[in-house]
């Protein structure tokens, strides 16, 4: 089992990519923590796989408050002793029809771009500690190329995942530390979903797409517990884009 004894704190993890995350990593081995606001759903998951002879807990977080974070820390460490691997996965979508909403635009910044940076910041010393941590920051297609129903504040957001993934990458390096970052295309739709989750929107937008359908949230998670594993020890600083040809166009 790859991560046998290894203990992985994944946020957003109560559902879609991040549950999948969770259970994909805990049939390995790992002890999980479920950091997420849907405290339903996380501590649901928790008990799924504790069922399932796993290690689990649910921890509520909301990655933009720094004081939340080092709750949460301090929560994997009395619980777990150590953490070995952070999965950023928690954002919001930037599909929404007022592509032009300010406040929107601050929010997305906030989960998606400062929630990101928090979660490196607070877990940067347990990882470094456990001596061969490893960070998968969840970003997007929508970090690397643009669509026109995409909000705008959604791409810059993803793009600065993106960059501040390789910027870890470089100053974590001597941690002992692997950052990477993944980039789904047109998913299984969010929570947060609105134009993307319209059947008929969704079907045009999947038109585009090279390979002719949409994502799951299994095909991008299995691409996070890759970046994961050992089996991508040499990897860091890189990006793994998941989005069935979208980018290539």
């Amino acid at each position: 089992m790859r991560f046998k004894d290894r203990v992985a704190l994944v946020t957003g993890g109560a559902g879609g990519i991040g549950g999948c995350t969770c259970r994909l990593l805990a049939a390995e081995g790992a002890r999980i923590a479920i950091a997420d606001l849907f405290a339903d759903d996380g501590e649901a998951l928790a008990q799924e796989i504790r069922d399932s002879d796993g290690d689990a807990i649910f921890i509520s977080l909301d990655v933009t408050d720094e004081h939340a974070w080092e709750s949460a820390m301090e929560t994997v460490r009395s619980r777990f002793g150590r953490l070995d691997i952070l999965v950023n996965n928690a954002g919001i979508s930037g599909a929404v029809p007022d592509k032009m909403d300010l406040e929107y635009f601050d929010k997305l910044w906030a989960i998606n771009g400062r929630g990101t940076f928090l979660g490196m910041r607070a877990a940067r010393k347990d990882l470094a500690t456990s001596g061969g941590g490893v960070i998968v920051n969840m970003s997007s297609v929508a970090g690397i190329v643009a669509h026109e129903v995409t909000h705008m504040g959604y791409n810059a957001a993803k793009a600065g995942v993106r960059l501040m993934t390789k910027s870890a990458a470089i100053q974590f390096a001597h941690d002992g530390t692997r950052v990477n970052s993944v980039h789904p295309g047109w998913m299984t739709p969010m929570r947060t979903s609105v134009v993307s989750s319209d059947t008929r929107q969704r079907d045009r937008l999947l038109e585009v797409v090279p390979m002719r359908r949409g994502g799951t949230a299994e095909e991008a998670a299995k691409a996070i517990v890759f970046l994961a594993s050992d089996d991508a020890a040499y990897i860091t600083g890189s990006e793994l884009v998941v989005d069935g040809g979208m980018s290539a166009l």
